[in-house]
């Protein structure tokens, strides 16, 4: 595997501001990529709202290689976009054989890594002329904001049932077959104001309401596949005036969708009952980002990562549930058996992000396997 290449590759990438909604530059540069190694490449035109409130974004991005020899279509993704603060950044080599930001920005190895495994793939595929079946490509972009870019694919244009997602952390041989639903909430907790020393039983104090429906209410793990959280809340306008207005908002996650929804319903109807006994109001907005999925550990998807996994010396190779969202929750949506696979990222959302060089190459590897086996 070309070494010197993946770390070029990636400090490459990794040098194009891509943060969520402003990957135009480095998409651009994915599409010549893409046809220089003879795929054939489309981006998705669907009229997606994204698009017209971001212009520097752009469409996602499918790519189709022709087999050489007879089996089943595979389809390999990754995402383009990083998270702030992702603009600036500069990739060092460190003598360990790790590269890391500079510290003042995320490095991108999320997803950038996954991008250069598959990249890394499709370059063996051409230059050693290994026989395949038909390989499908997608490249999304905003995925980081709960993938609202994978929101708008036409996803009828697949050939493929199979797919590798690569944009999980941790060691390379690590696999998702199972993720969350995300449901996030805001609640707008309307009283009334009032003097706070003259007259303050003429108000209504929308912060009494939030925090008698807060109390008692568990966050955290809720059970074993579920978790709560109140991520912010902000409201009132001086210290001596009776708060009126306090808003508050929060997700809810699980591997079972059904939960994550009870468990949302269950918040809100709680804030609501609050607010109508206190005399207030609680407007409640719940968003379904994404669904839960589970892949059998008995479907060919598995089987074939397992397969690759072993030749390529991972002995161990680990199936687990996580609880990080991926385009992966969308494609198994869309009737396609999904795993999302470890590729080389660490510490992934802070400016501590880096990635190991042996773990890209052996990501890459594996991309390789998968293609071929």
């Amino acid at each position: 595997m070309g070494a010197n290449r993946i770390v070029e590759n990636f400090i490459e990438l990794s040098g194009f501001d891509s943060e969520s909604f402003h990957e135009q530059a480095i998409a651009r540069y994915i599409v010549d990529r893409l046809v220089s190694l003879g795929v054939e490449v489309r981006t998705d035109t669907t009229d997606a709202a994204y698009l017209k409130a971001h212009p520097d974004s752009f469409p996602n991005i499918y790519g189709f290689l022709r087999g050489n020899r007879e089996g089943t279509p595979l389809l390999f993704s990754a995402h383009l976009d990083t998270v702030a603060p992702g603009n600036g950044k500069r990739a060092y080599v460190t003598e360990d054989g790790k590269i890391v930001s500079g510290g003042d920005t995320v490095l991108g190895a999320d997803d950038l890594s996954g991008v250069v495994a598959v990249l890394e793939g499709l370059e063996r595929l051409r230059e050693e002329g290994r026989k395949h079946s038909d390989i499908e490509i997608l490249f999304t972009v905003a995925e980081e904001p709960f993938c609202e870019g994978s929101r708008y694919f036409d996803y009828g244009i697949l050939k493929s049932r199979n797919a590798y997602v690569f944009d999980l952390s941790g060691p390379v041989g690590r696999a998702a077959i199972s993720a969350p639903s995300i449901i996030s909430f805001e609640i707008d907790i309307a009283g009334r104001g009032a003097h706070a020393g003259f007259a303050p039983e003429q108000g209504v104090n929308a912060l009494n309401i939030a925090v008698e429906s807060l109390k008692d209410m568990k966050t955290g793990h809720v059970d074993e596949e579920t978790t709560v959280n109140f991520g912010t809340i902000a409201g009132g306008i001086a210290k001596n005036i009776v708060p009126e207005n306090v808003r508050i908002t929060g997700e809810v996650r699980s591997l079972s969708h059904q939960k994550a929804a009870d468990e949302a319903d269950r918040i809100l109807h709680r804030f609501q009952q609050n607010a109508r006994k206190a005399g207030g109001i609680a407007h409640c907005c719940r968003n379904d980002h994404i669904r839960a999925f589970k892949t059998n550990r008995e479907e060919a998807v598995v089987e074939r990562f397992l397969k690759a996994a072993e030749s390529i010396g991972i002995s161990s190779p680990k199936l687990v549930a996580t609880m990080g969202g991926s385009d992966g929750n969308r494609l198994w949506e869309n009737g396609i058996q999904t795993m999302v696979l470890a590729c080389a990222m660490e510490n992934v959302h802070t400016t501590g992000e880096y990635t190991v060089i042996k773990e890209l190459e052996r990501a890459a590897e594996l991309a390789l396997t998968l293609m071929t086996i």
